[in-house]
């Protein structure tokens, strides 16, 4: 009799341990946000990526793998800021997961964490594809990446009462490696403070923004559109009286027309990653900033 309570005991143990140990199932939209939740998160959570960092994140195509995934997420954690609006309506409305619909309890925008950047109301067709809510490349801050990891650590606390302290635990180990890094991607910095550069697509606007690097123009006319060979003739002259210092091509745009400035005036073209994975060397949220500044500040 006493040996069949010891089993039952261990067999209540065990069981208990094992629902403990049960992960929260979460889906992003984007690689960065599912390093910042794994980070913060650990063990405790199963963390999935809809988008890839290769990928143009404005125009994803959805597969039906989104839907799957969504369907069985106790939380999706998305951009915002009107990024995801082309592709991931129809995947969460397929999905059918009342869980994680817009307003539920277990759907996050981290645009609604920050103050966004050119902001526009009052827009037309004719300013190109631009986003009325503000720039939505809201992660290339440094400074945002903290906030995010915060508002996500409070999320998982409350989705997930018993482990609150090991959240709180891997947001103050992550908090305290990210200042010291954002304090060298500074330091590394400050050669290119007040210089002007080119890029191609409002991309890196809170990355300049962040380091006091000042953007002279775009290589987009307007947001979505391709440079004319008039507007690329425009930018020679904004380049030589700026005294441009380099002209910045993400991954997935077409780098003609930087190539052509680059071949009319010599500047330098720097391809620098948006992501994690959009280059090989971009891993995680580290590493992600490590290559940006790499990049920028090698000569």
């Amino acid at each position: 009799m006493k040996f069949k309570l010891i089993l039952i005991v261990m067999f209540l143990v065990v069981s208990f341990n094992l629902a403990g140990a049960e992960k929260i199932n979460v889906v992003a939209t984007y690689p960065y946000i599912a390093d910042i939740l794994q980070k913060i998160g650990g063990e405790n959570i199963k963390v999935t990526s809809l988008a890839s960092g290769d990928m143009d994140p404005h125009t994803i195509t959805p597969r039906p793998s989104f839907i799957a995934k969504l369907r069985s997420a106790k939380l999706v954690v998305i951009n915002g800021g009107q990024l995801e609006i082309g592709w991931l309506p129809p995947v969460l409305q397929q999905a059918n997961n009342p869980q994680i619909i817009p307003g539920s309890n277990g759907f996050m925008s981290l645009m609604d964490f920050i103050t966004p950047l050119e902001v526009n109301r009052e827009i037309s067709r004719a300013q190109g594809d631009v986003h009325p809510e503000g720039n939505p490349h809201i992660h290339l801050d440094p400074a945002n990446i903290l906030i995010f990891a915060s508002a996500i650590k409070d999320k998982l606390s409350q989705l997930d009462k018993a482990r609150e302290i090991d959240y709180q635990k891997n947001y103050e180990a992550f908090k305290q490696k990210w200042q010291l890094k954002t304090n060298e991607w500074e330091t590394r910095l400050q050669g290119l403070k007040g210089k002007y550069v080119i890029p191609y697509h409002k991309l890196y606007s809170y990355f300049l923004h962040r380091f006091g690097i000042q953007s002279a123009s775009e290589i987009e006319p307007l947001p979505g559109i391709p440079p004319s060979a008039r507007h690329l003739a425009g930018l020679i002259y904004v380049i030589k009286q700026q005294h441009v210092e380099l002209i910045i091509q993400d991954v997935y745009h077409s780098s003609q027309g930087a190539k052509f400035l680059k071949e009319k005036t010599g500047i330098p073209i720097v391809i620098i990653p948006h992501d994690i994975g959009a280059v090989k060397e971009a891993v995680d949220i580290f590493s992600l900033f490590d290559e940006i500044v790499k990049r920028l500040t090698q000569k």
